[in-house]
């Protein structure tokens, strides 16, 4: 028997704006192998520097809406506030599983869920901010944005942190290194699970097991 890739798993990560999502995934992609960023379409115009097919897929909104009346979306949603949507190609993240990649989603919660609804193996993690003091102080920003914005960033952060229990996995996002060594625990966790191994290590099965039936 040959040794076949096993099927990657899909990790979908939210977190409230400031809780420091981006920065931790940015962190595990860069020391985890084998881990592949899913590249969402948008109908938002690229801004200055920014690459189709490198940091979102830029579409029209006719074509957005076509690939919605062909149901090619794992998830899409319009953000509050903005004309632009937002999807995730059900056709990429498949491709990318089939070859044995692990796949990294970063929406909100409400995207989560719609993926666990299609693909309840994929494992959700939500990252928290230390305290609402440092939340709020991570809003704030530089310190240019009225009093009304930031309660208004406080507000929406404090509706999404109250979807935190429909997860898989919770991190609180205090110590960063701390924090990413905990991500990085999910992912070999998952990828030491038996069917996975069984699928990686067939012909070390056999060669130990040479007189089993392995399937």
């Amino acid at each position: 028997m040959k040794n076949t890739a096993a099927r990657g798993s899909l990790f979908v990560v939210a977190a409230p704006s400031g809780a420091g999502k981006t920065t931790l995934t940015r962190a595990l992609l860069d020391t985890t192998d084998g881990l592949y960023l899913s590249v969402s379409h948008t109908t938002r115009a690229p801004r200055v520097g920014e690459q189709t097919g490198r940091e979102y897929h830029f579409v029209s909104r006719e074509t957005f809406d076509q690939m919605i009346e062909r149901q090619e979306f794992l998830e899409h949603a319009q953000v509050f506030g903005f004309e632009h949507s937002y999807g995730t190609s059900k056709a990429a993240v498949e491709h990318h599983l089939a070859q044995g990649q692990d796949v990294l989603l970063e929406i909100d919660w409400q995207g989560a869920q719609w993926v666990k609804q299609v693909m309840p193996e994929a494992q959700s993690i939500f990252i928290l901010p230390p305290s609402r003091q440092e939340l709020e102080r991570r809003l704030t920003g530089r310190g240019t944005d009225s009093a009304e914005v930031i309660a208004a960033r406080m507000s929406t952060a404090e509706n999404e942190m109250k979807h935190w229990s429909n997860f898989d996995y919770l991190i609180v996002n205090d110590d960063f290194d701390v924090a990413l060594t905990q991500m990085q625990a999910i992912i070999s966790a998952r990828r030491c699970l038996t069917a996975h191994q069984a699928a990686s290590n067939r012909d070390l099965l056999q060669q130990l097991l040479p007189n089993e039936n392995l399937g």
